[in-house]
Protein backbone atom coordinates (compact mmCIF):
# COMPACT_ATOMS: atom_id res chain seq x y z
CA UNK A 1 0.00 0.00 0.00
CA UNK A 2 1.36 3.63 -1.24
CA UNK A 3 2.20 5.31 2.05
CA UNK A 4 -0.22 8.71 2.61
CA UNK A 5 1.48 11.91 2.21
CA UNK A 6 -1.80 14.21 2.11
CA UNK A 7 -5.05 14.09 3.35
CA UNK A 8 -7.88 16.35 2.31
CA UNK A 9 -10.54 16.09 4.67
CA UNK A 10 -14.31 17.53 4.43
CA UNK A 11 -16.10 18.18 8.15
CA UNK A 12 -19.46 18.59 8.81
CA UNK A 13 -21.61 18.25 12.16
CA UNK A 14 -21.33 14.58 12.72
CA UNK A 15 -20.10 12.95 9.01
CA UNK A 16 -16.42 13.24 7.70
CA UNK A 17 -15.10 11.90 4.66
CA UNK A 18 -11.32 11.73 4.15
CA UNK A 19 -9.04 11.58 1.00
CA UNK A 20 -6.28 10.57 1.43
CA UNK A 21 -3.37 10.53 -1.56
CA UNK A 22 0.44 9.79 -1.93
CA UNK A 23 3.91 11.85 -2.90
CA UNK A 24 2.79 11.43 -7.04
CA UNK A 25 -0.86 12.43 -6.30
CA UNK A 26 -2.26 9.45 -6.60
CA UNK A 27 -5.93 8.34 -4.49
CA UNK A 28 -4.60 6.05 -1.56
CA UNK A 29 -7.97 5.83 0.11
CA UNK A 30 -11.69 7.78 0.48
CA UNK A 31 -13.14 6.79 3.54
CA UNK A 32 -16.47 7.80 5.52
CA UNK A 33 -15.56 8.80 9.19
CA UNK A 34 -17.66 9.54 12.04
CA UNK A 35 -17.09 12.11 14.42
CA UNK A 36 -16.48 10.10 17.33
CA UNK A 37 -13.97 8.34 15.33
CA UNK A 38 -12.26 11.15 13.65
CA UNK A 39 -8.89 11.31 16.44
CA UNK A 40 -8.81 7.84 16.24
CA UNK A 41 -8.04 7.57 12.61
CA UNK A 42 -5.77 10.28 12.74
CA UNK A 43 -4.02 8.89 15.33
CA UNK A 44 -3.17 6.14 13.39
CA UNK A 45 -2.16 7.71 10.62
CA UNK A 46 1.47 8.39 9.51
CA UNK A 47 2.27 12.08 9.84
CA UNK A 48 1.45 13.81 6.87
CA UNK A 49 -0.21 17.32 5.65
CA UNK A 50 -4.12 17.17 6.53
CA UNK A 51 -5.74 20.23 4.55
CA UNK A 52 -9.23 21.24 5.09
CA UNK A 53 -11.72 24.03 4.00
CA UNK A 54 -11.58 27.42 6.36
CA UNK A 55 -15.51 27.04 7.15
CA UNK A 56 -16.85 26.15 10.61
CA UNK A 57 -15.25 23.93 13.54
CA UNK A 58 -11.62 23.90 11.26
CA UNK A 59 -9.62 25.50 13.32
CA UNK A 60 -10.82 23.59 16.35
CA UNK A 61 -9.98 20.68 14.22
CA UNK A 62 -6.61 22.06 12.81
CA UNK A 63 -5.76 22.72 16.31
CA UNK A 64 -6.38 19.08 17.25
CA UNK A 65 -4.77 17.36 14.58
CA UNK A 66 -1.60 19.57 15.09
CA UNK A 67 -1.53 17.84 18.53
CA UNK A 68 -1.47 14.49 16.87
CA UNK A 69 1.90 15.72 14.82
CA UNK A 70 0.13 16.30 11.82
CA UNK A 71 0.73 19.88 9.27
CA UNK A 72 -2.92 21.27 8.91
CA UNK A 73 -3.27 23.88 6.08
CA UNK A 74 -6.71 25.76 5.68
CA UNK A 75 -7.91 26.83 2.27
CA UNK A 76 -10.20 29.06 1.62
CA UNK A 77 -13.61 27.55 -0.22
CA UNK A 78 -13.22 29.50 -2.72
CA UNK A 79 -10.12 27.59 -4.29
CA UNK A 80 -11.13 24.69 -3.58
CA UNK A 81 -14.38 25.15 -5.34
CA UNK A 82 -12.82 24.96 -9.24
CA UNK A 83 -11.14 21.29 -8.17
CA UNK A 84 -15.03 20.03 -7.42
CA UNK A 85 -15.34 17.30 -10.54
CA UNK A 86 -19.22 17.35 -11.18
CA UNK A 87 -21.30 16.80 -8.97
CA UNK A 88 -20.91 17.56 -4.89
CA UNK A 89 -20.92 15.37 -2.59
CA UNK A 90 -18.41 14.83 0.47
CA UNK A 91 -16.36 12.59 -1.25
CA UNK A 92 -15.72 15.14 -3.92
CA UNK A 93 -15.07 17.56 -1.87
CA UNK A 94 -12.42 15.88 0.16
CA UNK A 95 -10.58 14.79 -3.19
CA UNK A 96 -11.21 18.70 -4.30
CA UNK A 97 -9.44 19.34 -1.11
CA UNK A 98 -6.68 17.03 -1.16
CA UNK A 99 -6.14 18.61 -4.91
CA UNK A 100 -6.08 21.83 -4.12
CA UNK A 101 -3.44 21.39 -1.03
CA UNK A 102 -0.87 19.75 -3.32
CA UNK A 103 -0.77 22.73 -6.01
CA UNK A 104 2.49 24.68 -4.60
CA UNK A 105 1.29 28.41 -5.39
CA UNK A 106 -2.17 27.46 -3.36
CA UNK A 107 -2.92 30.00 -0.02
CA UNK A 108 -3.45 28.55 3.31
CA UNK A 109 -5.47 30.37 6.22
CA UNK A 110 -3.68 30.30 9.71
CA UNK A 111 -5.08 28.27 12.31
CA UNK A 112 -6.04 30.14 15.12
CA UNK A 113 -5.27 29.94 18.57
CA UNK A 114 -8.15 29.49 21.04
CA UNK A 115 -7.70 32.86 22.92
CA UNK A 116 -7.81 34.29 19.33
CA UNK A 117 -11.33 32.71 18.60
CA UNK A 118 -12.54 33.95 22.31
CA UNK A 119 -11.39 37.64 21.37
CA UNK A 120 -13.20 37.47 18.15
CA UNK A 121 -16.37 35.83 19.90
CA UNK A 122 -16.67 39.26 21.23
CA UNK A 123 -16.93 41.59 18.15
CA UNK A 124 -19.02 38.69 16.35
CA UNK A 125 -21.38 39.11 19.25
CA UNK A 126 -21.62 42.97 19.41
CA UNK A 127 -21.63 42.84 15.68
CA UNK A 128 -25.07 40.74 16.26
CA UNK A 129 -26.66 43.05 18.94
CA UNK A 130 -25.71 46.10 17.11
CA UNK A 131 -27.43 44.84 13.98
CA UNK A 132 -30.67 43.48 16.05
CA UNK A 133 -30.75 46.97 17.65
CA UNK A 134 -30.98 48.51 13.96
CA UNK A 135 -33.83 46.20 12.78
CA UNK A 136 -36.07 47.21 15.92
CA UNK A 137 -35.34 50.81 15.81
CA UNK A 138 -35.94 50.60 11.32
CA UNK A 139 -39.08 48.71 12.77
CA UNK A 140 -40.48 51.27 14.84
CA UNK A 141 -39.36 53.87 12.45
CA UNK A 142 -41.52 52.27 9.90
CA UNK A 143 -44.70 51.37 12.06
CA UNK A 144 -44.35 55.27 13.53
CA UNK A 145 -44.95 56.47 10.01
CA UNK A 146 -48.09 54.71 9.77
CA UNK A 147 -49.40 56.93 12.16
CA UNK A 148 -48.05 59.81 10.84
CA UNK A 149 -44.99 60.25 12.87
CA UNK A 150 -41.76 60.20 10.95
CA UNK A 151 -38.35 60.02 12.73
CA UNK A 152 -35.08 60.87 10.98
CA UNK A 153 -32.12 57.82 10.54
CA UNK A 154 -29.67 57.49 13.58
CA UNK A 155 -29.54 57.23 17.35
CA UNK A 156 -29.81 60.55 18.26
CA UNK A 157 -33.09 61.36 16.65
CA UNK A 158 -34.29 57.16 17.96
CA UNK A 159 -33.55 58.50 21.10
CA UNK A 160 -35.30 61.71 20.70
CA UNK A 161 -38.61 59.70 19.84
CA UNK A 162 -38.35 56.98 21.74
CA UNK A 163 -38.44 59.56 24.75
CA UNK A 164 -41.92 61.25 22.72
CA UNK A 165 -43.57 57.77 22.97
CA UNK A 166 -42.71 57.34 26.94
CA UNK A 167 -43.99 61.02 27.89
CA UNK A 168 -47.34 60.93 29.55
CA UNK A 169 -48.78 63.24 26.39
CA UNK A 170 -48.64 60.63 23.70
CA UNK A 171 -51.32 61.08 21.24
CA UNK A 172 -51.17 57.24 19.77
CA UNK A 173 -53.29 54.88 20.27
CA UNK A 174 -52.80 53.04 23.60
CA UNK A 175 -52.96 50.04 21.45
CA UNK A 176 -50.32 50.76 19.38
CA UNK A 177 -47.99 52.41 22.14
CA UNK A 178 -48.22 49.59 23.82
CA UNK A 179 -46.67 47.53 21.22
CA UNK A 180 -44.01 50.80 20.80
CA UNK A 181 -43.18 50.39 24.46
CA UNK A 182 -42.15 46.57 24.31
CA UNK A 183 -40.08 47.32 20.90
CA UNK A 184 -38.06 50.59 23.29
CA UNK A 185 -37.60 48.43 26.23
CA UNK A 186 -35.65 45.55 23.62
CA UNK A 187 -33.88 48.21 22.36
CA UNK A 188 -32.55 49.82 25.68
CA UNK A 189 -32.10 45.82 26.77
CA UNK A 190 -29.97 46.19 23.91
CA UNK A 191 -28.12 49.10 24.17
CA UNK A 192 -26.95 48.26 27.91
CA UNK A 193 -25.15 44.46 26.33
CA UNK A 194 -23.61 46.59 23.76
CA UNK A 195 -22.21 48.98 26.23
CA UNK A 196 -20.98 46.15 28.47
CA UNK A 197 -19.01 44.18 25.66
CA UNK A 198 -17.92 47.98 24.53
CA UNK A 199 -16.51 48.18 28.04
CA UNK A 200 -14.97 44.64 27.65
CA UNK A 201 -13.46 45.87 24.32
CA UNK A 202 -11.59 48.55 25.94
CA UNK A 203 -10.47 46.63 29.12
CA UNK A 204 -8.62 44.15 26.29
CA UNK A 205 -6.95 47.26 24.37
CA UNK A 206 -6.01 49.02 27.76
CA UNK A 207 -4.55 45.52 29.08
CA UNK A 208 -2.78 44.72 25.79
CA UNK A 209 0.81 46.23 24.56
CA UNK A 210 0.40 46.28 20.57
CA UNK A 211 -3.05 47.42 21.17
CA UNK A 212 -2.09 50.68 22.87
CA UNK A 213 0.37 51.03 19.96
CA UNK A 214 -2.05 50.27 16.95
CA UNK A 215 -4.40 52.94 18.97
CA UNK A 216 -1.51 55.87 18.13
CA UNK A 217 -2.72 55.39 14.65
CA UNK A 218 -5.19 58.26 13.59
CA UNK A 219 -8.58 56.59 12.80
CA UNK A 220 -7.84 53.34 15.06
CA UNK A 221 -9.87 53.35 18.64
CA UNK A 222 -9.86 50.03 20.96
CA UNK A 223 -12.61 47.99 19.11
CA UNK A 224 -10.71 48.38 15.70
CA UNK A 225 -7.14 47.50 17.35
CA UNK A 226 -8.36 44.71 19.60
CA UNK A 227 -10.45 43.34 16.28
CA UNK A 228 -6.93 43.72 14.76
CA UNK A 229 -5.37 41.31 17.15
CA UNK A 230 -8.17 38.77 17.34
CA UNK A 231 -9.10 38.78 13.28
CA UNK A 232 -5.91 39.51 11.63
CA UNK A 233 -3.27 36.90 11.09
CA UNK A 234 0.82 37.16 11.99
CA UNK A 235 2.40 40.07 10.56
CA UNK A 236 4.77 37.65 9.12
CA UNK A 237 2.42 36.03 6.84
CA UNK A 238 2.46 39.08 4.94
CA UNK A 239 5.22 39.83 2.98
CA UNK A 240 4.54 43.51 3.22
CA UNK A 241 1.66 45.95 3.81
CA UNK A 242 0.51 46.04 0.51
CA UNK A 243 -0.47 42.90 0.94
CA UNK A 244 -2.30 42.72 4.17
CA UNK A 245 -4.12 45.62 2.99
CA UNK A 246 -5.37 43.30 -0.14
CA UNK A 247 -6.16 40.60 2.18
CA UNK A 248 -8.26 43.14 4.49
CA UNK A 249 -10.31 44.14 0.75
CA UNK A 250 -8.95 47.25 0.38
CA UNK A 251 -7.56 47.01 -3.03
CA UNK A 252 -9.76 47.59 -6.26
CA UNK A 253 -11.76 45.09 -8.65
CA UNK A 254 -9.77 44.25 -11.52
CA UNK A 255 -11.02 43.48 -14.69
CA UNK A 256 -8.01 43.61 -16.93
CA UNK A 257 -7.07 42.19 -20.18
CA UNK A 258 -4.85 42.88 -23.37
CA UNK A 259 -2.12 44.43 -21.33
CA UNK A 260 -4.42 47.23 -20.38
CA UNK A 261 -4.83 47.87 -16.57
CA UNK A 262 -8.76 48.19 -15.79
CA UNK A 263 -9.35 48.72 -11.74
CA UNK A 264 -12.89 49.64 -10.22
CA UNK A 265 -14.09 49.75 -7.06
CA UNK A 266 -13.03 47.85 -3.97
CA UNK A 267 -14.03 44.13 -3.93
CA UNK A 268 -16.17 41.90 -1.71
CA UNK A 269 -13.30 40.05 -0.59
CA UNK A 270 -11.64 39.73 2.61
CA UNK A 271 -12.16 40.42 6.15
CA UNK A 272 -15.45 42.15 6.21
CA UNK A 273 -14.98 43.18 9.81
CA UNK A 274 -11.59 44.55 9.35
CA UNK A 275 -12.80 46.49 6.36
CA UNK A 276 -15.37 47.84 7.88
CA UNK A 277 -14.25 49.32 11.56
CA UNK A 278 -11.27 50.73 9.25
CA UNK A 279 -13.19 52.61 6.58
CA UNK A 280 -15.32 53.94 9.46
CA UNK A 281 -12.20 55.07 11.25
CA UNK A 282 -10.76 56.62 8.14
CA UNK A 283 -14.34 58.39 7.38
CA UNK A 284 -13.75 59.99 11.13
CA UNK A 285 -10.65 61.61 9.66
CA UNK A 286 -11.41 62.37 6.71
CA UNK A 287 -14.69 64.34 8.19
CA UNK A 288 -12.84 65.93 10.87
CA UNK A 289 -10.18 67.17 8.27
CA UNK A 290 -12.82 68.64 5.86
CA UNK A 291 -14.20 70.26 8.55
CA UNK A 292 -10.91 71.63 10.21
CA UNK A 293 -8.59 71.66 7.53
CA UNK A 294 -5.83 68.84 7.22
CA UNK A 295 -2.34 69.48 7.94
CA UNK A 296 -0.79 72.21 5.47
CA UNK A 297 0.65 70.20 2.46
CA UNK A 298 -0.16 66.16 3.87
CA UNK A 299 -1.14 63.78 1.83
CA UNK A 300 -4.50 63.97 3.06
CA UNK A 301 -5.09 67.71 1.99
CA UNK A 302 -3.45 66.94 -1.89
CA UNK A 303 -5.99 64.19 -1.66
CA UNK A 304 -9.33 65.83 -0.64
CA UNK A 305 -7.89 69.06 -2.88
CA UNK A 306 -8.24 66.58 -5.76
CA UNK A 307 -10.90 63.92 -5.41
CA UNK A 308 -14.12 62.81 -3.89
CA UNK A 309 -14.37 62.22 -0.06
CA UNK A 310 -15.50 58.79 -0.13
CA UNK A 311 -12.91 58.11 -2.63
CA UNK A 312 -10.41 59.50 -0.39
CA UNK A 313 -11.69 57.44 2.92
CA UNK A 314 -10.98 54.22 1.27
CA UNK A 315 -7.80 55.83 0.43
CA UNK A 316 -6.88 56.62 3.71
CA UNK A 317 -8.21 53.54 4.84
CA UNK A 318 -5.71 51.65 2.35
CA UNK A 319 -3.19 53.57 3.92
CA UNK A 320 -4.21 52.93 7.29
CA UNK A 321 -3.73 49.04 7.32
CA UNK A 322 -0.20 49.35 6.09
CA UNK A 323 0.49 51.41 9.15
CA UNK A 324 -1.22 48.39 10.63
CA UNK A 325 1.25 45.72 9.57
CA UNK A 326 4.52 48.17 10.19
CA UNK A 327 3.61 48.52 13.63
CA UNK A 328 3.52 45.45 14.97
CA UNK A 329 6.21 43.77 12.55
CA UNK A 330 9.07 46.78 12.55
CA UNK A 331 7.67 47.66 16.49
CA UNK A 332 7.85 51.56 17.55
CA UNK A 333 4.45 53.88 17.67
CA UNK A 334 3.28 55.23 14.67
CA UNK A 335 4.67 59.06 14.33
CA UNK A 336 2.76 61.69 12.16
CA UNK A 337 4.59 62.36 9.01
CA UNK A 338 6.74 65.98 8.56
CA UNK A 339 5.40 67.96 6.50
CA UNK A 340 8.21 69.58 3.93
Amino acid sequence: MKEVTTIGLDIAKQIFHAHGAGSSGAPVFSRRITRQKLIQFFASQPRCVVAMEACAGAHHWGRELMRLGHEVRLIPPAYVKPFVKRQKNDAADAEAICEAAQRPAMRFVPVKSEAQQASAAVFRARDLLVRQRTQLLNALRGLLAEHGWVAPKGLFHASAIMAKIEGPSCELPASARDVFLVMIASVRALDERIHLLDREITKRAREDETARRLMTIPGIGPITATALLALAPAPESFRKGRDFAAWVGLTPLQRSTGGKAKLGSITRMGELTLRRLLILGSAAVVLHASKRGAAKGSWLEQMMARKPRMLVTVAFANKTARIVWALPAKGGVYRAPAVA
